[in-house]
């Protein structure tokens, strides 16, 4: 089981340079975003710390975010592809041809809809027409939670698609149940990401980095500035897994009897709440020492 944050070493938390985090219902809380979690992410990014957005939100959702938000970059869409503010220019870079996840995506988003047909109450997420690559499934956003089993049974059924013979790739988030065609996801979108900016991987993580993504870029060092991830639900797992350090907030506790790759760490607050408490103890750390 995940430790409190209050255990995560004074050393180790000073040395911290990246944070990547989810951001619905980690940075966000009840719907909003708390004005203490706007105030953590702008006081990180003062103290020099990078912050990157990890979500399966919708492209318009994230553009937003990257082009007003004090974070680094956004990778959205689950990995589908990533966009950043830099130097008075704003990028955005896709893990494939941008043509073709849309063909993919009109194709599955057929499939999906024929599947939720016994569903009359559970639709396509409203921020769906703003999306370049995924369908996302309502199950929880501005509506009551969909029942568990249910959940289950439309991600198994997902599952199952094929898009022109290839896989379905999908997952669960607080919110909304992500699917797409592709092999990009959260956690090879972000190696990637840190693969063209030649940031260094702690070394128990192995670098296997998308082609796409990170082409021609320098390979990944041996050892690095430590890295941390934060998460609340089911779609951070791999994440969980890939590095040494991660966070969960609070109201993660409610899904880690079905995680086999648990957080190391958990905050007592919920959500954006418990990023600015993540926050805060960082910075507290770096306050406290000599470097």
């Amino acid at each position: 089981m995940p430790e409190p944050l209050t255990a995560l070493p004074a050393d180790t938390a000073r040395q911290i340079k990246w944070v990547f985090t989810d951001v619905d219902d980690t940075l966000t809380w009840e719907g909003r975003l708390p004005s203490q979690t706007l105030i953590a992410l702008e006081q990180l990014q003062q103290a020099g710390i990078h912050v990157v957005a990890v979500t399966g939100a919708c492209a318009g959702w994230c553009d937003h975010i990257a082009k007003l938000w004090p974070v680094h970059t956004v990778i959205g869409e689950n990995g589908a592809f990533w966009m950043s503010k830099r130097d008075g220019q704003f990028v955005t870079r896709f893990a494939s041809s941008q043509a073709t996840m849309q063909a993919n995506q009109n194709a599955l988003k057929s499939q999906i809809q024929e599947l939720l047909n016994p569903y009359p109450d559970i639709g396509l997420a409203a921020d769906q027409p703003l999306r370049f690559c995924d369908v996302a499934v309502n199950i929880g956003q501005d509506r009551p939670a969909v029942d568990p089993a249910i959940c289950a049974d439309i991600l198994k059924n997902i599952h199952a698609m094929r898009v022109n013979g290839q896989t379905v790739h999908a997952t669960q988030s607080s919110i909304h149940i992500n699917a797409w065609v592709g092999e990009h996801s959260k956690r090879v979108s972000s190696e990637a990401l840190l693969g063209t900016l030649s940031v260094a991987l702690p070394s128990t993580v192995s670098a296997r980095l998308s082609a796409d993504l990170s082409a021609a870029q320098p390979p990944l060092k041996a050892n690095s500035t430590p890295l941390v991830y934060l998460g609340d639900s089911l779609n951070d797992e791999a994440m969980f897994e890939w590095l040494p350090l991660t966070i969960g907030v609070a109201n993660i506790r409610q899904s880690l009897p079905n995680l086999t790759h648990k957080p190391t760490y958990i905050t007592r607050q919920p959500g954006g709440l418990g990023f600015a408490e993540f926050a805060d103890y960082l910075l507290q750390a770096r306050q406290n020492s000599d470097i």
